[in-house]
């Protein structure tokens, strides 16, 4: 009976078990603010996903760090997919009928 990895002497430290891995870069996302036409990146925290029952209820917004206007845009199938996978904030609106 061979001892397992897991019990035994053979425990993997934590530097081989990050070895192979790379630095992590924060995620950020290119914005534009419609009132000031200003242009700048978002760190993932900055931003906040809502998504609804239909592309009329499924936005991000996020406030201009330009000039401060709370910044509301609609949000397709590959906005959401992008956003969610960059860590952004989500929440999810449901139908009070």
């Amino acid at each position: 009976m061979s001892e397992s990895p897991v019990s035994g002497g053979d425990e993997m430290t934590v530097a081989a078990a990050f070895a192979g891995m790379r630095r992590v870069v924060p995620v950020v996302f290119k914005a534009g603010c419609p009132d000031c036409r200003g242009r700048f990146e978002l760190a993932a925290g900055a931003l906040r996903l809502a998504i609804g029952a239909s592309s009329r209820t499924t936005f991000y917004s996020f406030t201009c760090p330009d000039c401060g206007a709370a910044v509301r845009k609609p949000a397709g199938e590959r906005i959401v997919e992008l956003l969610t996978g960059g860590g952004v904030s989500t929440l999810r609106l449901h139908s009070t009928v």
